[in-house]
Formats: C-alpha cells, structure tokens, sequence
C-alpha cells in the first residue's frame, strides 16, 4: 500500500509540477497555426466566396444553422463586406503570430475564434484536415505553447537573465481591448453557439487577470504558485487529449478501412489515384498504380499502421517507426493526391508523438544553421587596434 501511495504521489506531483511536453506542444502549436496560415493565404483570392458575403451559403442560412446546432461563429455579429476583411486579416495575423509565439495565450484564442468562425460559417468547405484543425484549434488554448521556440519563451530569458528591465504594457492592452470586445459580444449576443466557446474566453481573460495582479500585488509567492499549478494541470490534460484524439482518429479509420471490401482486397489505393479531383499529377499516379503488388502493400500497410498505432505507444522504438512510416505517408498524399493542407493539419497532430531527443537535435541544427547566415549576412568590421600598435602619425612638411 505504501508502494501504491508513493507512486501515486510521484504521478501527481510530476501532474502539477511542471508542463510535460515543452517541444511537442512548441511543434504542435507551430504545425497549426502554420497550416491555417498557409490555408488563409492561399485561399485569399476567394475568401469572399468561401466565408464572405459572396459565398453561396448566405449570411440568413447561417443563421438558422447555428440557431439549430449552437456552433460558434463571429462572422455573424454583421454580414458587412467591410467586417468581413478586417476579421480575415485579423485571422491571418494572429495565425502567424502564435507561430512564431508572441502572445500566445492571447493568441492562441484568437487563433481559436478565427478557426471556428470561419469554418463554420460556410459548413461545406474543407475536408478532413479542417476536422482536426478544428479540435486542435480548441485544445491548443489550455496548453502553455509557448515554453520554448516562441518570442515569449526569448523575452523570458532575458528577463531572468536581468538584461531587460521594461514594464509590459503589451499585455495590460491587449487584457482590455479583449474584455472590451467580449463585453460588447456578450452586450449583441449577435455571436451564435451555445456557452462553452464565451465560457472559455471568460475564463482566459479572467485568468490573465489574476495571474498579473499575482505577480504584482501579491506579499509572498503562494498565489503565483498556485496558479502555475492550475496552469500545468490544463496543459498536461490537454496535452493528453490531444495525444488521444490522434489515436482516436487513427483507429477509427484504421478499422472503417478493414470493414470495406476494397481495403480486404488490396485494391484500395487504386481507385482514389484515377479520380480527377485527386490527380494534380496523372503520370505520377498512373506510374504508382501501375504495379499490382506495390498497390497492395500499400493499402494492406497503412490498414497495418493505423489500426496498430495507438498500441504501438508503449514500444518507444515501434512507435518511432510506425510515426515516421505515417508522417511519410501523408507527404505522399499532400503531392500525389494534392491534399497538402490535410496532410500539414495529420503531422502537426503526428507531432505531439515525437521524441524529445529529436526535437533538440532538430532545434540544434536550426539554431546552428541560423547563426551561420546572420553570420555571414552581417558586416564585416575592421579590426580594432591597440594604442601601443597604433600607428603614430608622421610630422613633417607632408603633414
């Protein structure tokens, strides 16, 4: 009993202590938003069709659709032209803020209202990939993001290190400008969706509250203390959820696949390759479908490895074979089946599974091949010189 009592004692300390999975989080969070970014400016020259005004799915049939499944949306405080281009543009820049993570915890639920407004203002549009941006979008919000690989986590050390000593107003600005626009939402109620989206956004704005009126106010470190372990309590169950929802969504499809007649025959792979809308390069899938038996192996592999996946994650070793085979997959549909953006949303989701001895080395050679080119793109100064071998100047009639 005493055995049980302490290990239960390590689990909860390890729990609260500190937030597991710094990098993994980093590289999710950089996987997201990246892929949302990227989608936004693609799709930039038709946004007004997808999830503007112009769309085929109307601002009225909005409406009723969020009347009747509570989905959460911003676009429909007004169906203005002028609303709808500064929410876009609000969209991207908060996208590609929280990549390189400035903010992140505002951040991040600005990235969340921009994913789920628009997404469900025009139901139709997307595929699988926008599912599980979907999700992540939402999870991303109770993690702490922005440990390490972000501006914060740049800012963080140097104020530990005593080298920056400036007041934040940053952060007290962007507090009251975001109670300000839930006040007003609250004030409309114009948003659609049910309480849990406005519930979270309160409870985030709160939470900066009082983890600002801690560092500043409070006598002894106790509040800050309790409040880091609300903190990490939030991100290692949603890191959790996360971890869950990938293999969740690896062996439902993973056993779908074994019920279909074609994935039990080997023959699969073939029939998506010859489809028009997934063949931006015909001779590259004619060439991959041509051989029978590589069309079998691989429709009889990626049942294998989905289906084997989430049991493969007590096998530290399997599972990093089993995580490349799958992050190599999804490329391979990216360029042959033109699915990039579904595939980015997969390896982002993937990611979180990455070992913590990889991510340092691949953060190592960044930072190496990052300090060659500010290295060589800086100027070259000349050499300093000491007075004793300075050279004197000459008096004389020359002089």
């Amino acid at each position: 009993m005493s055995r049980l009592a302490l290990c239960l004692s390590r689990a909860i300390a390890r729990v609260t202590e500190s937030a597991l999975g710094p990098y993994q989080t980093a590289v999710v969070r950089i996987g997201f938003a990246g892929t949302w970014l990227l989608f936004l400016l693609r799709e930039y020259p038709h946004r007004q069709e997808m999830y503007g005004p112009d769309g085929p799915w109307s601002f009225d049939l909005a409406q009723q659709l969020t009347s009747d499944n509570h989905a959460f949306t911003a676009l429909l405080a007004s169906d203005g032209r002028a609303f709808f281009e500064v929410f876009y543009f609000l969209a991207v820049l908060s996208s590609a803020l929280l990549a390189v993570g400035w903010r992140t915890r505002t951040m991040s639920l600005l990235f969340m209202v921009g994913v789920l407004s628009l997404q469900n203002r025009s139901v139709f549009m997307g595929d699988g990939g926008d599912n599980v941006l979907h999700l992540m979008s939402f999870y991303l919000v109770f993690t702490r993001c922005g440990q390490v690989w972000s501006l914060d986590a740049c800012r963080a050390a140097r104020a530990r290190a005593g080298r920056q000593q400036v007041t934040d107003r940053v952060g007290p600005a962007l507090w009251a400008v975001s109670g300000l626009l839930l006040v007003l939402a609250a004030l409309t109620g114009r948003t659609g969706g049910g309480w849990l989206v406005p519930a979270v956004m309160w409870a985030t704005w709160a939470g900066a509250a009082l983890w600002w009126a801690a560092g500043r106010w409070a006598r002894t470190s106790e509040p800050r203390i309790l409040l880091d372990v609300i903190a990490n309590i939030l991100h290692n169950g949603a890191l959790f959820v996360i971890m869950a929802e990938a293999c969740l969504i690896y062996a439902t499809a993973g056993w779908y696949k074994i019920q279909g007649s074609r994935w039990q025959d080997g023959t699969a792979i073939y029939y998506p390759l010859h489809l028009d809308y997934f063949s931006p390069w015909p001779a590259l899938a004619d060439l991959l479908s041509a051989n029978g038996t590589l069309v079998m192996l691989v429709t009889y592999g990626t049942v294998i490895v989905q289906v084997a996946f989430p049991f493969t994650l007590f096998n530290r070793r399997v599972k990093n074979v089993l995580l490349a085979a799958m992050m190599a997959e999804h490329a391979v549909i990216a360029v042959v089946l033109g699915l990039p953006f579904f595939s980015l949303a997969m390896i982002a989701a993937d990611s979180v599974f990455l070992p913590t001895a990889f991510l340092l080395g691949v953060g190592d050679r960044a930072s190496r091949v990052r300090d060659r080119v500010l290295r060589r793109s800086a100027p070259a100064l000349p050499p300093t010189r000491s007075p004793e071998t300075e050279e004197q100047p000459r008096v004389g009639f020359g002089a």
